[in-house]
């Protein structure tokens, strides 16, 4: 009687403990994301605009989507005074190669370069991309974006400017997701907008820097060339934040810009958002294991109903869980933009089970989905592509 006391008073405890857990990251969140402290802070002011280094952006393509050309066509219209766009592909034939085309008409005053190389440096098509493409980056300060990735014309200017400062190794931005059209985009962006951005605004809050996305890393030169170049990360699959590891191990810091740009969010059926979420997840995990085992807090209500469940309704968890619940709604409608806003709020239950439900399942395999290809992601992040029979 008295073991079964015991295990019950702990399971009990255990509940309360979980739902407090929620609780107070869905209140860190909200205040994070409501404070937003400008990460530049304390970095030199920038210099004028004719004084700025030449860039080069890299711009890694395969296949193109709705939105490409309007993504594509953001980082050829921005206000700097001497920049580069290299754009790399493997196949002639890719329907983007009329994109860029298209681009080099439009804006004959820009130095725009397209190459096609198929040659493959490694398991990660994209970073072999980049290999291919750095023979024609003419510039010493480098900004790689992914192709989905829509900016501001201000923006080369901000994500360059950190590096000024010789101390910092990489800038990085968040990426807010605009969904094309459909249920399944749009619940595809609240994942980013509503789980993944607030999470970075905590660990920047709480001082972290370990993090580095694919929207944009900005590096010098020197700095890439000191941690390998691109060959170091060719077997990557979170290429982007192993660079910024990298550079942290040169005793470097990572600036986190306070650019927010826009990725289209285009998932049309419900087995491609799990599996690009999937991959997301999966990725975490590789870089981040003992974190990502510890961020089931983070999806804030239903982690909390799963803590009252388990202190069987004790008044203290069912107030937590109220208090839970307030501050996710402050936080959805501190962040949404755009869209139908009953479609948006009506989505949020199923939204958050459902992140919950993909990062268990997370844990059962080690097989990512990416560009119609399959992976198997070993420890250290490293992919190996899966042979289909």
């Amino acid at each position: 009687m008295v073991g079964h006391w015991v295990v019950w008073n702990g399971i009990v405890w255990g509940g309360l403990a979980l739902t407090a857990s929620a609780m107070a990251y869905t209140v860190a969140a909200l205040l994070a994301v409501r404070t937003q402290i400008p990460p530049g802070r304390g970095l030199p002011k920038s210099r004028a605009p004719e004084q700025m280094p030449a860039a080069t952006i890299f711009k890694p393509l395969c296949g193109a989507e709705p939105d490409t050309y309007d993504c594509l066509r953001s980082f050829c219209d921005q206000d700097y005074p001497h920049y580069q766009v290299v754009f790399g592909v493997a196949d002639l034939n890719d329907p983007v190669v009329a994109i860029v085309e298209r681009l080099k008409r439009e804006f004959p005053y820009c130095d725009l370069d397209l190459i096609v190389d198929r040659r493959q440096h490694g398991s990660s098509r994209k970073v072999s991309n980049l290999v291919n493409m750095m023979p024609l980056a003419r510039h010493d300060v480098f900004v790689i974006s992914d192709s989905d990735v829509r900016v501001g014309r201000d923006y080369l200017a901000r994500v360059v400017a950190p590096l000024l400062d010789t101390g910092v190794g990489i800038v990085t931005c968040l990426y807010r997701g605009t969904p094309r059209s459909g249920l399944w985009a749009l619940l595809g962006s609240q994942f980013i907008n509503e789980w993944f951005m607030p999470s970075v605004r905590v660990a920047a809050l709480a001082g972290s820097r370990s993090f580095a996305f694919g929207s944009t890393i900005a590096i010098h030169r020197r700095v890439l060339s000191r941690i390998g170049g691109f060959t170091a990360i060719v077997n990557q699959l979170a290429d982007d934040y192993r660079l910024g590891e990298m550079t942290r191990r040169l005793g470097l810091r990572t600036v986190l810009s306070d650019v927010v740009v826009e990725t289209s969010v285009l998932e049309d059926r419900f087995e491609a958002l799990v599996q690009h979420e999937l991959r997301w997840l999966r990725t975490i995990r590789a870089v981040r294991p003992v974190g990502y085992g510890l961020s089931f807090v983070t999806f804030g209500v239903p982690t909390a109903a799963i803590g009252v469940l388990l202190s069987g309704g004790a008044p203290a968890s069912l107030a937590m869980l109220a208090i839970t619940a307030v501050t996710r709604l402050l936080l959805h409608f501190q962040i949404r933009e755009g869209g139908s806003e009953t479609l948006q709020f009506l989505l949020l239950p199923l939204r958050d089970v459902l992140s919950l439900a993909l990062w268990s399942w997370s844990f059962a395999t080690r097989r990512v989905h990416w560009r119609n290809e399959r992976y198997h992601v070993n420890r250290d992040g490293s992919v190996l592509p899966v042979l289909r029979l």
